[in-house]
């Protein structure tokens, strides 16, 4: 199979998943500004989750490109990331049905945990079968970003049974770490094309 091929089918999951996301949005039967003032949560919950989705998605396309082949394991480790982003329209509307709720808010960042673990394996997948000296593997490096995230998920998690609203801060700062373009990837190509 071509990267192409799955990246195209990831770019359309990824984007059915946004639809639906927004699609939780309730539009107000009132025309006065009260009536979006009240949506104000359920705003930043879908903001925030379409942040998370389009930082994988940019990654997810990076990494992609820097890929050579496709093999089954990787096929499996990218339908195991697309089924945990699947999920965040369901936490997402969960989340912003029951503000600042313990257990919607602890399930979100478990979410966001098992999308990050998904993310990492498969990131390994593509790394083995294109070998340590590829492309990727000296773009990734030491992955600070990637080993402190899930770590601040974790403790967003336990925060969740204590303060609520804290956990939501820490998964707000995971976001906003990963917002800043991730420029190794860009890079390592650029290297290797300017090589070549």
């Amino acid at each position: 199979m071509e990267k192409e091929r799955l990246a195209a089918f990831s770019d359309g999951v990824i984007a059915i998943i946004i639809t639906i996301m927004v699609l939780e949005i309730k539009v107000p039967h009132s025309a006065e500004l009260d009536a979006l003032v009240n949506l104000a949560p359920d705003f930043l919950s879908y903001a925030l989750s379409f942040l998370y989705v389009a930082i994988y998605w940019n990654n997810h396309h990076h990494m992609l490109h820097a890929m050579t082949r496709v093999n089954g394991v990787i096929l499996w480790a990218n339908m195991h990331l697309l089924f945990w982003l699947s999920l965040m329209p369901f936490a997402t509307g969960w989340v912003s049905e029951n503000h600042m709720a313990t257990l919607p808010t602890a399930l979100y960042g478990g979410t966001l945990l098992m999308a990050a673990i998904a993310y990492f394996l498969l990131q390994s997948a593509i790394i083995r079968s294109q070998g340590v000296g590829s492309v990727l593997a000296k773009a990734i490096g030491k992955d600070v970003k990637g080993k402190i995230s899930p770590l601040l998920y974790v403790t967003g998690i336990g925060l969740a049974f204590i303060y609520p609203w804290l956990a939501n801060a820490v998964y707000a700062f995971v976001a906003l770490m990963w917002l800043i373009p991730d420029q190794r990837i860009e890079k390592a190509l650029r290297k290797k094309s300017s090589v070549s």
